[in-house]
C-alpha cells in the first residue's frame, strides 16, 4: 500500500475565534423507547421519584450537554402540548409514529430533565396542525411570571415560577410531504412570520429558529418574509438513510459521505449572505447523525416492532465514530455561522445511549461526543489542511480530517485529528507558528480494534478512549487507521 500522509499548518499569529458549546446539543423525540424507557421510567430502581433515570443522568452530565430540542421532530407536528401538561392527562394517538401517546412526560417532564442534566431546553412548536396562537400560548405558559391565563395555569400546576426556556423552533421539516401539515414554499414564509411576531409579543427575549433547507427557494423566501424575526435557520442531515429498509452501509461508504456535511453548510451560509442576513441570522444543525431512523411505513404490530433494530448496537461502529467527529470538526470550522448543533437522538434508536431496564450502553459515538465536549480548547484557529484521500466506490474524502482549537493567549492547544482511512496508518506533520512539533505529547485516542468494532451490553467497553502520549519526530507523527486522536500542546510557537 502506498503510505498516507497529510499536513496541519497553523498560522499563530492569525487569532482565533470563539465557537458555541452550544454545536455539542443533544435531541430527544417522542419515538420509540426514547422517552419512555429511555429518559424516563417511573418504578426503575434506577430513576428518581420524578420517574428520571438517574444513571442516563448522569452519564449525559458528563458530556456537558449544553441544550435539547425536544419534543420532535415528526412528532410535533402533530402534538398539542396542552395535552401534556397538569394533572389530568389523557392519552392521545401520536399521528406521526402511529402508537398511543401517554402524555405522562410533558412540558414540566422535560424541563425538569433539563435541569437535571444541566442542559437548556429548547422546544420545537407544532407548526403542522398547530397555529400561531398555540404556539404563543406555549411561550406564555413557559415563559411569563402570571401576566395571562397560560402562565396562571402553569402556576395552578405548582410551578409558581417561570420557566424560562430560552430558545423556541418554529416547526420541525415543513418542507417534507411526510410530515403532518406539511407547507408550500409560498406558505412557508407567512406562516413563520405570523407566528414569529406572536411568540416575541409574548417573550422578545426569545431565541427563534425555524426549519430551513440548503436550498434556496425555501429558504430565501423564508428569509425574505422572516428573517428580521430569526436567530438561526434550523437544517437537518442523515447521510445513511434507512427509513425503510435497516441495510446500515459499510465503514468505507459511510466515512465517503463525511464530506456531505460541509456542502450543506456551505449552501446555507450562502443563501444567508444572498438573503441580506450574513452575520446576523445563524446556522442549527439541530438534527443530524449518520444514520437515518429505521421506521417501515405502517402501524402494524410488526412495523412498530421493526423499529427495535434502532437498537441494535452492532450498528454503531467506528464508522459512526469517525463520521461523528468528521461532522463535529466541520461545524467547528464554520463556527462563525454553525451556532447549534443537536444529535439525533440522545438515547436509544440512533443515539449515542443505548438504554435498557438494567442499565446503558456508551456506544463508540459517546466517547466522540465526551472527548470533545470536555478536552477542546475554547477557541477555533484557522488551519491548512493536505491530505491524501480515502477512495471508495469512484468519490474520496481526505484522509486526515482536522481542527485546531486553543485558548484565548493562543499556548494551550487541543488538536482533534481524524484518520479516516480504515486499515492504514497516517504519518501527521504539524506545525504551529514556525515550530514543527517535536517530541511526545500528551493524547487521547479513539481507534477500537477494527473499523467494525462496537459497544454492546455484554461488551461495553470494547471501544473506549485511551490515554497516553504520541510521538512526533521534526514535526511528524503517527496516527492509527480508523481513528480520533485529541493532542494536547503547550506553548509550542516563539
Amino acid at each position: 500500500m502506498t503510505p498516507l500522509s497529510g499536513t496541519i499548518t497553523v498560522d499563530a499569529h492569525r487569532g482565533s475565534r470563539r465557537y458555541d458549546r452550544m454545536l455539542f446539543g443533544q435531541f430527544l423525540e417522542h419515538f420509540h423507547r426514547q422517552v419512555y424507557g429511555g429518559v424516563f421510567e417511573p418504578g426503575s430502581p434506577l430513576a428518581d421519584a420524578a420517574g428520571l433515570r438517574l444513571d442516563v443522568a448522569e452519564a449525559l452530565r458528563e458530556l456537558r450537554v449544553p441544550i435539547v430540542r425536544w419534543p420532535g421532530g415528526c412528532f410535533v407536528s402533530a402534538y398539542h402540548w396542552t395535552h401534556g401538561v397538569g394533572p389530568n392527562r389523557q392519552p392521545s394517538y401520536d399521528k406521526a409514529w402511529r402508537v398511543q401517546e401517554p402524555n405522562t412526560f410533558g412540558t414540566e417532564e422535560f424541563v425538569a430533565w433539563c435541569r437535571l442534566i444541566g442542559a437548556q431546553p429548547y422546544i420545537c412548536t407544532n407548526a403542522g396542525t398547530g397555529t400561531p396562537e398555540e404556539m404563543s400560548d406555549w411561550v406564555e405558559y413557559c415563559n411569563l411570571d402570571g401576566a395571562g391565563r397560560w402562565s396562571r395555569l402553569r402556576q395552578a400546576n405548582g410551578h409558581p415560577e417561570p420557566h424560562n426556556v430560552h430558545y423556541w423552533s418554529i416547526g420541525n421539516e415543513n418542507y417534507g410531504g411526510w410530515e403532518m401539515g406539511a407547507k408550500t414554499v409560498e406558505e412557508w414564509g407567512r406562516f413563520v412570520v405570523e407566528s414569529a411576531k406572536m411568540m416575541k409579543r409574548v417573550d422578545p427575549s426569545i431565541k427563534l429558529l425555524a426549519a430551513a433547507l440548503p436550498d434556496a427557494d425555501w429558504t430565501l423566501a423564508l428569509l425574505r418574509h422572516a428573517g428580521a424575526h430569526l436567530d438561526s435557520v434550523s437544517i437537518h442531515g442523515y447521510w445513511d438513510p434507512l427509513w425503510q429498509k435497516d441495510e446500515p452501509s459499510d465503514y468505507r461508504t459511510c466515512v465517503a459521505r463525511a464530506g456531505q456535511v460541509e456542502a450543506q453548510i456551505r449552501a446555507t451560509e450562502q443563501i444567508i449572505a444572498v438573503a441580506g442576513y450574513e452575520g446576523q441570522i445563524g446556522i442549527a444543525f439541530d438534527e443530524w447523525n449518520l444514520r437515518g431512523w429505521h421506521h417501515p411505513d405502517g402501524n402494524s404490530p410488526a412495523a412498530i416492532q421493526a423499529r427495535d433494530r434502532n437498537d441494535r448496537n452492532a450498528t454503531y461502529t467506528m464508522a459512526d465514530a469517525i463520521f461523528s467527529a468528521s461532522f463535529l470538526n466541520t461545524c467547528l470550522r464554520h463556527a462563525q455561522n454553525v451556532r447549534m448543533a443537536n444529535m439525533a437522538p440522545v438515547v436509544n434508536a440512533r443515539g449515542p445511549l443505548y438504554v435498557h431496564p438494567g442499565g446503558l450502553v456508551k456506544r463508540t459515538t459517546y466517547h466522540v461526543l465526551h472527548m470533545y465536549a470536555n478536552l477542546l480548547a475554547e477557541n477555533v484557529a484557522d488551519a491548512w489542511v493536505t491530505s491524501d484521500p480515502v477512495v471508495h466506490a469512484g468519490s474520496s474524502v481526505p484522509a486526515l480530517d482536522a481542527v485546531v482549537t486553543c485558548d484565548s493567549t493562543m499556548q494551550q492547544w487541543r488538536l482533534a485529528l481524524v484518520n479516516r482511512h480504515p486499515e492504514q496508518e497516517l504519518t501527521c506533520s504539524v506545525s504551529i507558528g514556525s515550530q514543527r512539533l517535536e517530541g511526545r505529547y500528551p493524547a487521547t485516542m479513539l481507534a477500537g480494534d477494527s473499523p467494525d468494532a462496537f459497544n454492546d451490553v455484554d461488551h461495553p467497553d470494547r471501544v473506549v478512549p485511551v490515554t497516553g502520549a504520541l510521538q512526533f519526530t521534526n514535526g511528524a507523527g503517527q496516527l492509527p487507521p480508523h481513528s480520533l486522536t485529541i493532542l494536547h500542546i503547550e506553548s509550542p510557537h516563539r
